[in-house]
């Protein structure tokens, strides 16, 4: 029928099968319509029935079950979940793109309730392209998207405030005394640790310090790659010039910080302070409980999902996470 109306298969079952996310022009809907009556063309009901039940599932995917942030995301969302009735199918991605994507599509052929993006956004623009356009195709099924963090005006958002807080942390620090900083951030393909240090230039530009490029080092969000960075940082040998404060973007690389420290005998925070970003659970229960800046991973796990199931199909919904900063054992005052 589509062939005899010159259209696509995706534009025929719009129209004779309806969707209330991707509308057709009425002329064209028209006309698919005359192509199908003079065919003789009667959907298949049943078949129509089936194809758009939605299974008592919820999609969540994020980069790395095993990270404690995106355990204690997976955890709220997973309880939300459950409470709704439904189950949630948990999809690693291993913060891989293509993955990610074929995740999406899979949830799809799934018929999952909702989809949570449970993970930083790419900054690749032809990445987020194809995601965006498997998540249109989905929400034209009638599904729906909410993501942590920013992925864009079309999709429900939970947004944690990274940068307000990376600047609050680095004004705390401001204010023990500290002037000497390095910073231990993300890679440049994800979009949260861009959005981090940002607010650390911010308040370091207001207050007039300098941040030198060699003194901001990239790692892997992980506590190897935080440890790696930080013997970088020391020098291989304990040598190394040591700034005052170093803050590691994530907890599970000031985990990593903190191990380097211990290995080449420099003390914490007595030679330099070091402070972290999430508040996972681990970060206070450390031999030297870590500084960090806390934000609601479990309520913002939760909320998503809420958005996804709770909020009008016209309405795009949204939650401003919180964030605190919170200053314990590895930070203090310079001592030169």
């Amino acid at each position: 029928m589509a062939r005899e109306a010159g259209v696509s298969l995706a534009t025929a079952s719009r129209v004779l099968n309806g969707s209330s996310i991707r509308k057709v022009s009425t002329a064209l809907a028209e006309h698919v319509r005359d192509t199908a009556d003079a065919l003789g063309y009667l959907p298949n009901a049943p078949a129509q029935a089936l194809a758009r039940a939605a299974t008592a599932t919820v999609g969540i995917l994020l980069h790395d079950v095993s990270d404690p942030y995106f355990a204690a995301l997976a955890r709220g969302a997973c309880d939300s979940v459950v409470a709704a009735g439904l189950m949630p199918l948990v999809v690693n991605t291993d913060g891989d793109p293509a993955t990610e994507l074929r995740g999406v599509r899979m949830l799809h052929a799934q018929r999952v309730q909702a989809i949570v993006l449970a993970g930083s956004g790419y900054t690749d623009a032809e990445a987020a392209v194809r995601l965006d356009v498997a998540l249109a195709e989905y929400r034209a099924d009638g599904g729906s998207v909410a993501a942590v963090t920013d992925h864009g005006p079309a999709y429900h958002t939970v947004r944690p405030a990274n940068r307000t807080g990376a600047a609050e942390l680095t004004r705390a620090l401001l204010a023990l005394g500290h002037r000497d900083f390095a910073v231990i951030t993300g890679p440049s393909r994800l979009r949260v640790p861009g959005e981090r240090l940002a607010g650390v230039r911010q308040a370091l530009a207001e207050a007039g310090v300098e941040l030198p490029e060699s003194a901001v080092l990239r790692s892997e969000f992980t506590r190897e790659g935080g440890r790696r960075a930080m013997a970088s940082l020391l020098g291989g040998d304990g040598g190394g010039r040591v700034p005052t404060a170093v803050l590691a973007l994530a907890d599970v690389c000031a985990v990593g910080a903190l191990a380097a420290c211990r290995e080449r005998g420099v003390r914490v925070p007595e030679d330099v302070s070091v402070a972290g970003f999430d508040d996972i659970p681990l970060a206070e229960d450390l031999s030297l409980p870590l500084s960090t800046v806390r934000i609601p991973l479990t309520l913002m796990g939760a909320e998503a999902v809420r958005l996804a199931l709770r909020t009008p199909a016209d309405t795009v919904g949204s939650f401003d996470a919180p964030v605190q900063v919170v200053l314990r054992s590895t930070t203090a005052a310079p001592r030169r």
